[in-house]
């Protein structure tokens, strides 16, 4: 039993380094026309693409996009998944933590395009005064740079529903962290005078520190492979811009290949796969840099 256990796990863990192996080999050798193709050629076949630029400037301002997009989206979803968390496992009566936990549970399984729906048709209307007061008051920080767009198609407005859309997973992830925290350090904390918010600073969150990471970096994976809700409300752009009010500046990769993919010719797919090529490379370095983030600091962390 105790083999054949470990064959199947042996097995299983072989599998995924498979199908990773295969779907790198896949993108390098569907891309490869495109990254040996010079630009002046690919702008001939595909209209969407810059008569003259190369294909690592035409990438450029999409992968700026894309990590512009996430990181806003990281911002706001981690202090309030954070927050979320604390108030589920140390603040909120049993029932309510179990329906709120439910609740939360719940905005994980909604499809990526209801999201895009709401986005489009709902948020873009009721941000639009908020973002033209911060054009108006912030507008010397170049994020917040006005005029800003109407109707509100602008990233910013694309990275709160990406933020919604990974709230759930950081806040489940880190949910769970919080309530292993071994009881023994809380009512020890306790027991030394500690408020509760004290005892949760001293013992749970440093307890926690790599599940947030953890959790914050599975939440990055996720908003920077976000395809259809990036697509069904941003404005999209060109530009290595950081005036996220204003419309027609950015856009990401995973929208540019759903927008281009279904009329792009032979080259114009190559030229696609290679971008996915480059979101792939970047979100292995992301889960890399998440893995050795995690590995320091476990062995400062409460647990041990």
């Amino acid at each position: 039993m105790n083999r054949a256990f470990r064959l199947v796990s042996t097995g299983s863990g072989a599998l995924i380094l498979a199908v990773l192996a295969a779907v790198a080999i896949f993108l390098v050798a569907r891309a490869w026309p495109a990254l040996t193709t010079p630009g002046a050629e690919i702008a001939q076949d595909v209209g969407w693409f810059p008569a003259d630029a190369s294909f690592l400037s035409f990438v450029g301002p999409l992968v700026f996009g894309t990590l512009l997009a996430a990181v806003l989206a990281l911002v706001m979803a981690v202090p309030l998944s954070i927050g979320i968390a604390l108030f589920i496992s140390h603040y909120a009566p049993r029932r309510l933590a179990t329906a709120l936990g439910y609740a939360v549970d719940l905005l994980a399984a909604i499809p990526s395009v209801v999201y895009g729906l709401w986005g489009a048709m709902t948020l873009v209307g009721f941000v639009g005064p908020i973002w033209e007061w911060l054009a108006s008051f912030l507008g010397w920080i170049p994020l917040f740079e006005g005029p800003a767009a109407t109707p509100a198609r602008v990233m910013l407005t694309a990275a709160v529903v990406l933020a919604v859309m990974i709230l759930p997973i950081i806040t489940a992830v880190c949910r769970e962290v919080f309530l292993q925290t071994p009881k023994l350090h809380e009512e020890a904390a306790l027991a030394l005078g500690a408020t509760r918010w004290e005892m949760i600073r001293t013992a749970v969150l440093p307890f926690a520190r790599s599940g947030i990471v953890s959790g914050a970096m599975l939440g990055l994976g996720r908003a920077l492979g976000e395809t259809m809700a990036v697509l069904m409300i941003l404005s999209p752009g060109f530009l290595y811009s950081f005036a996220i009010l204003q419309a027609g500046q950015q856009q990401t990769i995973a929208a540019n290949i759903a927008a281009q993919y279904a009329d792009a010719a032979p080259i114009g797919v190559s030229t696609l796969i290679a971008t996915g090529l480059a979101l792939f490379v970047i979100t292995m370095a992301v889960n890399m840099a998440a893995r050795a983030i995690v590995a320091r600091r476990k062995d400062f962390s409460g647990a041990n």
